[in-house]
């Protein structure tokens, strides 16, 4: 009976070996990424960094009613050849949030500062939604900085036909700043945020999921998060001509524009095209704008691949 239980016994204890060490794997993944605030162009920015090697740096930019959080996903996929950093945008998360230079042209500069601080002379630079806004910036500001960069699903103000872009059905809550809507949102920010989880989806019940949306919620109800969160969109008249302004001179570097089939999708793309030289564009297949959530199988793997080129 011994003789027959031992071939189980043995796959039984090497299965459990596995799985031990698969969960050691996870929890040195999750022990790699560590959290640092800096003080750079006057703010204190928050940040995720994870990795180390010798391909280029790779920068996160988060979104409107998400924060660096919104990253975790992607860094482990990208953190074994390099370093990966992930900040909080000046305004949200842990991030100081003062009362002016929510212009994507100083959020920018924000950025470079922490890069700068950390070390690295290039990048390459991920952002999506607002954040996307804030890595074309940085690029058009620092070209000869910046080895590659990511735009996902949103617009670029200032370039093109630019008011017409899909988001811009909802042209109300750019207007929506001021002591009125601050005392509208207080306490119900997750109300206020349903909104654009759930209609700016391709479907509500495969969005952003319940613990990141009390995550989100409580982040942006710290002092001063709703606040600085309308300043990006109070700002976008001014980006519209700095960007309007950056246009002129064209990009260079290898651009990945990534736009959600029911969100802005080829309109995203024509933008990229009249920005930069050397376009590729991908469309997410059924997925609306929040594609990390909606459709990681889709989004992450041509994320890496063109980070990994």
């Amino acid at each position: 009976m011994n003789t027959l239980l031992r071939p189980f016994q043995l796959a039984a204890a090497a299965l459990l070996m596995a799985l031990v060490m698969q969960s050691h794997a996870h929890a040195a993944d999750k022990a790699a990424i560590q959290s640092h605030t800096a003080d750079v162009n006057g703010v204190n920015l928050h940040y995720l960094q994870a990795g180390k090697g010798k391909e280029t740096p790779v920068v996160l930019l988060h979104g409107y009613a998400e924060t660096s959080h919104m990253w975790l996903p992607l860094i482990s996929q990208l953190s074994d050849r390099r370093t990966v950093i992930a900040p909080d945008l000046r305004g949200a998360g842990s991030s100081s949030k003062p009362d002016g230079g929510y212009d994507k042209k100083t959020l920018a500069q924000d950025v470079h500062a922490l890069v700068q601080k950390l070390g690295y002379r290039k990048v390459k630079i991920v952002g999506h939604d607002i954040g996307l806004m804030v890595a074309y910036a940085y690029a058009a500001q620092y070209p000869n900085e910046v080895e590659s960069i990511v735009l996902m699903d949103a617009f670029l103000p200032g370039v093109g036909d630019w008011t017409k872009v899909w988001l811009l059905r909802d042209l109300w809550h750019f207007h929506f700043y001021g002591e009125v809507p601050l005392k509208l949102v207080e306490g119900r920010e997750r109300i206020y945020f349903e909104h654009f989880w759930n209609d700016f989806a391709a479907d509500r019940t495969h969005s952003i999921p319940e613990a990141d949306r009390q995550f989100y919620a409580a982040e942006y109800g710290k002092p001063g998060g709703m606040r600085a969160g309308f300043e990006y969109f109070r700002n976008f008249e001014q980006d519209a001509k700095d960007f309007a302004g950056f246009a002129q001179t064209k990009l260079t570097m290898p651009m990945l524009v990534i736009a959600g089939e029911k969100a802005s999708g080829q309109f995203l793309i024509d933008q990229g095209k009249l920005v930069d030289t050397n376009v590729e564009g991908v469309i997410v297949k059924g997925s609306g704008h929040w594609l990390m959530e909606e459709a990681p199988e889709q989004t992450i793997p041509a994320l890496v691949a063109f980070l990994n080129k």
